[in-house]
């Protein structure tokens, strides 16, 4: 698109914005189904038989140009999306506390931290499981901060492609997006959480997935006979019900997109509720004994693992790492929150806080009624949580009872991730680095939700799936990569950044000055141990079935990418608009007429 042409002044509005909405106002007029004299009422505001968010669209339309004619300049999240060279397509329901709400869904802890306790239970037992969470909680803070402050200057839902792309040079900007973006889109559809087991590691593919192996472990708190389980789980079994927890997961993210600010909502006081049940049964019956704080906060056993003890420590890690591997994802909500260049930064940093919090209140007690840790590693679901749960309480049925709650909140997980991966994607696309990006590119008026886009990755991922039948060791390895595309993509633009002397975030909403710096060098020594962390098997020694190939699924993915830019996308990639002075100009009328907000 062109730059923004000179304002008229008769009115404050620029040219093209009066065609935005001209164009936009015309779009409305051809989703209503009356005929022409309906759409006559409707130009004169008279018609009441209009679709509901035509109405909003058309009222947010009016509303914007009537801030426009007031203000003299740009004010609006949409009109500095614009200024970027984008048509704003998807409308900004959510608030700052609703926005805070889906980034903790993408998170679900504490779902993510009972799916994932088998890492710290071979690592070392408790003060891997407490101290390791404590941990990675601080460094990924430190993450978000840092993806926060470029976040602020750069609000939209390519996210951190996109950021990567403005941040660095144009002699290599092209390729080095190219990657990131790649990665991103990988890692959203591969992770959508964290594994679930120690079988696999990423987003939306794994935390369906992960709530499917979940789920059957739950079933098996009840025994046919001492330590055999009602549910046999043939692979069978499990790929249809990973199946129907897909399905269901786009249909309510397809379907029921004005809702979900709500469900996260409720999310949000179903967790904490949840939460509440399982810290108090558990150390209120505690059939078998509580240990004392010294164990607690201090046993370190490696034995498990068999790595060295510093090694050892580090894989437990992993734990804490696949639970907070979505800190970025919602970046990709941008176009759909009223003020994004401060909200998803707030957000995304206030989330982490409340997460390690939610975290430690729900291990702590967890650890107070831990089982033999021996007796754990040996587990062939590789899903300790519904053993210490039982062995606490002492009943399948209140067991599982207290066990809805987390089955549920991996629900609302897979449907945030399912609306957060079909938003990347589809940016991804409307910059025509996606093959058929026509496609994949368009939103669609109903729903208001990138359909095609959606169904798109949810045939990948049905596709991925079907792995499992085949061998364990590669579906571990396809799905374990997402979580290591997600960490390269978030250190993307923290390095670029740093490399250009963080020079443009001196601009943005979120700055954190000499912090900021201290923030990013963390971030990146952080992704610098991640990324070979990820890769390494659980314990030693190890069989070829349970080898963790993730680093050559990762090198066939970088392999691959990179070969494909030089293909098929040095001839159709361009990346996004470059609309500099224009942003720069949106940006800081934007700053200044926040600053007069608040005044």
């Amino acid at each position: 698109m062109a730059s923004p042409l000179p304002s008229n002044p008769a009115n404050g509005i620029t040219q093209s914005e009066a065609f935005f909405i001209e164009d936009h106002l015309h779009r409305l007029h051809h989703e209503t189904v009356g005929n022409e004299k309906e759409l006559h009422r409707r130009s004169i505001g008279n018609d009441t038989n209009l679709y509901r968010r035509s109405i909003g669209k058309e009222r947010e339309l009016s509303l914007s140009a009537k801030r426009l004619g007031e203000n003299g300049g740009h004010n609006s999240a949409d009109d500095l999306l614009e200024a970027m060279g984008y048509t704003a397509e998807l409308v900004r329901s959510r608030s700052t506390l609703q926005v805070a709400f889906m980034s903790f869904v993408l998170a679900s802890i504490p779902y993510g931290l009972a799916t994932t306790l088998y890492y710290p239970i071979a690592g070392g037992g408790p003060a891997n499981i407490i101290w390791g969470w404590l941990t990675v909680s601080l460094i990924i803070l430190c993450v978000a901060a840092s993806l926060g402050e470029i976040t602020s200057v750069f609000p939209t839902s390519g996210g951190v492609y996109y950021q990567t792309f403005m941040l660095a040079a144009p002699r290599y900007r092209l390729i080095v997006s190219w990657i990131c973006g790649w990665a991103f889109v990988v890692g959203n559809m591969y992770v959508i959480l964290d594994a679930g087991s120690e079988l696999f590691g990423a987003i939306t593919l794994a935390v369906n997935f992960g709530t499917t192996l979940f789920f059957a472990a739950c079933i098996n708190v009840f025994e046919s006979e001492p330590e055999v389980g009602i549910f046999a789980a043939e692979p069978y079994q499990i790929y249809l019900i990973f199946f129907a927890i897909t399905l269901l997961c786009n249909a309510v993210a397809a379907l029921g997109n004005k809702w979900l600010p709500y469900l996260d909502t409720f999310a949000i006081f179903w967790t904490f509720a949840g939460l509440i049940c399982i810290v108090v049964c558990v150390l209120a019956i505690a059939k078998n004994g509580r240990h004392d704080a010294a164990y607690v906060f201090g046993e370190f056993d490696p034995s498990n693992s068999g790595w060295p003890a510093g090694w050892s420590f580090c894989v437990g890690l992993l734990h804490a790492a696949y639970a907070t591997s979505s800190t970025g994802m919602i970046i990709s909500m941008c176009e759909e929150v009223q003020q994004p260049a401060t909200q998803v930064p707030k957000a995304m940093v206030g989330t982490i806080v409340l997460n390690t919090i939610a975290g430690l209140v729900f291990l702590i007690p967890l650890v107070f009624v831990l089982p033999n840790q021996t007796e754990l590693f040996n587990l062939v679901s590789a899903q300790p949580t519904p053993v210490i749960i039982k062995s606490a309480i002492g009943s399948s049925g209140g067991t599982i009872a207290l066990l809805i709650p987390l089955l549920v909140l991996g629900l609302f997980c897979g449907i945030g991730c399912t609306t957060a991966t079909s938003r990347c994607t589809w940016a991804f696309a409307r910059d025509g680095a996606i093959p058929g990006s026509k496609w994949w590119k368009q939103v669609n008026p109903k729903l208001d939700v990138p359909f095609n886009a959606m169904m798109m990755t949810m045939v990948v991922e049905l596709a991925l799936g079907l792995i499992y039948f085949g061998s364990s060791a590669a579906f571990n390895a396809f799905s374990g990569v997402g979580v290591i595309c997600l960490t390269m993509s978030y250190a993307c633009p923290i390095l670029v950044n740093v490399i250009t002397g963080r020079r443009q975030v001196a601009e943005g909403n979120f700055y954190l000055g000499k912090l900021g710096w201290f923030c990013n060098i963390v971030s990146l020594c952080w992704s610098a141990l991640a990324l070979p962390l990820f890769c390494m098997p659980t314990y030693v020694p190890i069989v070829p079935e349970y080898m963790n190939y993730a680093s050559v699924v990762f090198f066939a993915f970088f392999v691959v990418a990179t070969g494909w830019y030089f293909v098929w996308g040095k001839k159709n990639y361009r990346g996004p608009p470059t609309h500099t002075d224009a942003v720069l100009e949106a940006r800081r009328a934007s700053l200044a007429i926040g600053h007069q907000q608040k005044l």
